[in-house]
């Protein structure tokens, strides 16, 4: 029995590194157990998304009453501190802190200002509410305490996600960084959907108490999840134990550093592509579930699974690409791929609005969803490969700058444009309800198309 038992083990085990996606994560230094406490810093990202464009969305319009125009603002601001990342990335690079430590005071104070922001968050909305609906205190306080809980939090998330990446490609071997950036993302994805269903379960019946409950339990969860991430990760190397000839000279300021990086390995086409590519996926991401309920007639639990789909179709993109990736494919090769499934993938999505065909739809957000997880994967494998030596958190930040800005930008010109073009009578042959989700795709089929060409001098060998 104890000889069988071996052999299921080993077959297993034979069976799991090759199959499964991210088996292979862990070594002999970085077991599988620190590399999983380290991604739940990313579920503690993807719980906060959630509160940010999904829950307090729907909370803010619905039971505050608040303007969708100052709700649309309010989750803007959060875009403001994305261009500091490449800055932040810079500072974690070169920091120089007493107990040894580059990577770890950065995102103890990035944790702290999330937890900040989610602290007073909910005391900021019911201000701000209570202003607008009674009128007895000054609209403008409530307005500027929401935006600073608001900047706060967007400030914390763009901080702990940079360098949290940085220290996880400072712990990993080039041959494993492709597996560990699908680990991270599916643990962004897995805290997205679970704290969706717990947000959704404990706001079920709406209070003000209850809200402040449900996001300053964020806020407790927060901590103690960064923190348990955080614990005995870094190597330290204080200063002052260091030999003469290990110490490093004075910081390069951030110009200095900038100036280095943008030079190298086509930084400056790489981050064209990412910006390009982004938009061309995120300018849909808020318009796919009203195109199905307003073209193709699909009720609300239909279209609700939507964004269900779309993230399985990112999981099955994150999963394809660390296992090619981990053979040794070349990251902008895979990423060309994700932006080539996005071209059938939206003209599969125009095409239902003539033919009046739910599945093609669905098809089309799948393959939206793959297409999108390849293009990700591909372009941060390649920034963490190819980022300089001593510059991993200004390559990882400059990434998440352009990929966050681009992202917003997308979903902002996304609805202006779908808003400006809806009803107009165009000779496009769709219905005119449709015409402003097909002028929105009809831009990503040359986003995505212009993002294949800016790829091809990147690809440097066939596979």
């Amino acid at each position: 029995m104890n000889r069988l038992n071996a052999r299921m083990i080993n077959g297993w085990m034979r069976f799991g590194t090759r199959f499964l996606p991210f088996a292979d994560v862990a070594s002999a230094e970085q077991p599988l157990s620190k590399l999983l406490r380290l991604s739940l810093i990313q579920v503690s990202v993807g719980m906060s998304l959630v509160l940010l464009v999904g829950t307090l969305n729907r909370v803010m319009i619905v039971e505050l009453k608040v303007p969708a125009s100052l709700v649309g603002i309010m989750l803007a601001l959060p875009l403001l501190f994305a261009p500091f990342r490449a800055l932040i990335g810079h500072k974690s690079d070169t920091h120089e802190s007493a107990l040894g430590w580059r990577r770890v005071p950065y995102l103890f104070r990035g944790t702290m200002i999330q937890f900040g922001g989610l602290s007073i968050m909910p005391f900021a909305l019911l201000v701000l509410a209570g202003s607008m609906q009674s009128g007895d205190a000054p609209v403008w306080i409530g307005r500027a305490a929401a935006a600073l809980a608001f900047l706060l939090l967007g400030a914390g998330i763009h901080i702990t996600q940079t360098v949290g990446l940085a220290l996880a490609t400072d712990l990993t071997s080039e041959e494993q960084q492709p597996n560990v950036v699908g680990l991270m993302y599916v643990m962004l994805l897995l805290g997205s959907i679970l704290a969706s269903l717990g947000f959704g379960y404990a706001l079920k019946d709406f209070s003000s108490g209850r809200l402040i409950q449900v996001i300053q339990g964020s806020a407790v969860i927060t901590v103690f999840l960064n923190f348990v991430a955080l614990w005995k990760q870094e190597v330290r190397r204080p200063p002052h134990l260091m030999a003469e000839h290990e110490r490093a000279g004075p910081a390069p300021s951030f110009r200095e550093s900038w100036n280095a990086f943008i030079v190298q390995n086509d930084a400056m086409r790489r981050l064209v592509a990412v910006g390009l590519g982004t938009l061309g996926f995120a300018m849909a991401d808020i318009l796919l579930e009203p195109y199905g309920g307003e073209v193709l007639g699909l009720g609300v639990g239909t279209t609700t699974l939507l964004s269900a789909l779309l993230a399985g179709g990112s999981l099955l993109g994150f999963a394809y690409a660390s296992y090619i990736l981990s053979l040794g494919s070349d990251p902008f090769r895979m990423a060309r791929l994700g932006a080539i499934i996005g071209l059938p993938a939206f003209s599969l999505v125009i095409f239902a609005a003539s033919s009046n065909a739910p599945s093609i739809f669905t098809l089309g957000v799948l393959m939206a969803g793959l297409g999108a997880g390849l293009f990700g994967h591909g372009t941060l494998t390649a920034t963490m490969r190819l980022a300089p030596q001593g510059q991993i958190g200004m390559a990882l930040g400059a990434w998440g700058a352009v990929q966050a800005t681009a992202q917003g930008l997308g979903a902002a010109v996304g609805g202006i444009t779908r808003d400006l073009v809806k009803g107009m009578e165009l000779a496009t042959g769709f219905p005119a309800a449709a015409n402003g989700y097909v002028v929105v795709y009809g831009l990503e089929l040359l986003l995505l198309a212009a993002t294949v060409i800016a790829m091809m001098p990147l690809i440097t060998s066939e596979d």
